[in-house]
């Protein structure tokens, strides 16, 4: 599902409409562009005010603005010819009011590492971003408190955390990139959820600015608050779409001062799943995290990366990493663990790596398959939530139903989670292929109670789709809290939700 503006005027974007029937009546295609809404344009005028607003810092130039205006899959375009970029609250806050007042509408932007076409405009929205925001503010070292401006790349919050024995609560593939606003506003997942739980456990504050320029300071440090409603929740995986994250305050846990990671082999995905059951039991309190991956993965990884599979080839690979604060007993119960699983004929083959440097070459196993996708041609990604044992069965029904017109169907993702990352991928794009992959894939997440996003969020792409996990009632009223918080519709328009409550 991909959309892309040509050229440089939104008034000279053309697209195809198409509809489909979702399980609540019709809804649009995502692949089909919402139509420009009644915004203004930008003027001389608002450009003068937001140079004067942001010395140097509100770009024109059209080849330092194009970047921001595509996502990272290059799949999505936008044609905005202006891009902000504040470095405070107050310049944010003073951006917002005047937006809001000229009825500009404005796309906030992080990293711009998002997969679902969130990220970037659709046509001349003003970009927003958090990129200069990017300092930290303080750290509690009792508590491991951290609170810290919206633009801090996440990485580099790790590595600040880890000087003074913490470590983020969150880790992502696109680490090097996403920005801890862009995070919170997506509720990203990633691979130590099942250790530490989601962000709206481990995000503790929020500074928001809403569509008017008022700023909304939840910024909390404490980790017990039962006063009145939790408002920063709402903000927590909404997509920037009622409000922009400026600051963030996160608990953040203990370095471990032992780490071990597994790479495991399984002939059948029946046997991952009852050693995923075997690890649970038998690695309790400091199993962190349980990936896996199949072998058309690791064929793309081989492939387009040269990454040689450590250990002998199977149908299906997992990733499990331990994590606590004694080497010798967190080893002794990898051992016993690992020792039942083979013994068990569980898994066939598998290898175990405790030095810094071997940990990184087996995770990369599971963090660059997404890489090697983008090396193997047009890529549709799907990010669905399911019950776990009904995860797998999704690809091989994909396979089966799209049989050579795909290059590729693969399957990865986080076992603990629920979550399947389905990926197919073309030579090139192929508007058939998509109408053959959805609703399909849709049709077939409702069918089994699953959520059609569990943690890229909705965008652009996906919001047309959103009956197929939340009921009209429930739709609606997220509506009518988009018009609470920003009555002119000048956040993130045409992202989230469906057209039919635009």
């Amino acid at each position: 599902a991909c959309l892309l503006l040509r050229g440089r005027s939104p008034q000279s974007a053309t697209f195809s409409r198409e509809l489909h029937l979702g399980p609540d009546g019709p809804a649009s295609s995502p692949a089909a562009a919402p139509r420009r809404l009644p915004f203004s344009r930008v003027t001389v005028e608002d450009l003068t005010f937001f140079g004067k607003t942001l010395p140097g810092r509100a770009i024109t130039d059209p080849d330092l603005v194009q970047s921001s205006n595509e996502d990272w899959l290059k799949s999505v375009r936008g044609s905005s010819e202006v891009l902000l970029r504040p470095q405070t609250t107050q310049e944010v806050s003073q951006i917002l009011s005047y937006c809001h007042s000229r009825n500009l509408a404005v796309n906030s932007q992080g990293g711009n590492t998002g997969l679902v076409g969130g990220s970037v405009p659709v046509y001349d929205e003003i970009i927003l971003s958090t990129s200069l925001m990017n300092s930290i503010l303080s750290f509690d070292k009792i508590s491991g408190i951290l609170t810290c401006q919206a633009g801090c790349v996440l990485e580099n919050l790790s590595l600040y955390l880890e000087e003074r024995d913490y470590i983020m609560p969150l880790d992502l593939g696109a680490k090097g990139s996403c920005q801890i606003g862009g995070n919170v506003a997506t509720n990203a997942g990633g691979l130590r959820l099942l250790r530490y739980g989601s962000l709206h456990g481990t995000v503790l504050g929020l500074e928001v600015v809403l569509a008017d320029g008022r700023v909304l300071d939840c910024l909390s440090t404490l980790r017990k608050d039962n006063t009145g409603y939790d408002l920063k929740q709402l903000f927590i995986g909404s997509e920037g779409t009622l409000g922009v994250i400026t600051a963030v305050s996160i608990l953040c846990p203990r370095k471990p001062k032992s780490v071990n990671v597994v790479f495991l082999g399984c002939e059948t995905f029946d046997q991952l799943l009852k050693t995923f059951q075997l690890c649970k039991g038998m690695l309790g309190e400091i199993l962190s995290a349980f990936e896996f991956l199949d072998s058309e993965c690791m064929r793309l990884l081989n492939t387009h990366l040269k990454l040689a599979n450590p250990i002998s080839d199977c149908p299906f690979y997992i990733v499990i990493e331990t994590s606590g604060s004694d080497s010798d007993h967190d080893s002794q119960k990898l051992h016993n663990f690992l020792e039942e699983a083979m013994t068990s004929l569980l898994v066939t083959d598998g290898t175990v790596a405790t030095e810094e440097s071997k940990i990184k070459t087996l995770w990369s196993m599971r963090e660059r398959v997404t890489e090697a996708l983008t090396h193997d041609g047009f890529t549709y990604k799907y990010d669905i939530s399911l019950p776990v044992e009904r995860i797998y069965q999704l690809v091989t029904d994909m396979r089966e139903h799209l049989g050579k017109r795909a290059r590729s169907v693969v399957g990865y993702g986080h076992v603990g989670d629920g979550n399947l990352h389905l990926n197919v991928t073309s030579p090139a794009k192929d508007p058939a292929l998509l109408a053959s992959i959805e609703p399909f894939i849709y049709e077939w997440t409702a069918k089994f109670q699953g959520s059609i996003s569990a943690e890229h969020g909705l965008g652009l792409k996906k919001r047309n789709y959103i009956y197929y996990s939340k009921s009209r009632p429930a739709v609606a009223v997220m509506g009518k809290m988009k018009t609470l918080l920003d009555p002119k519709g000048i956040l993130n328009p045409y992202k989230t939700l469906p057209d039919d409550l635009k």
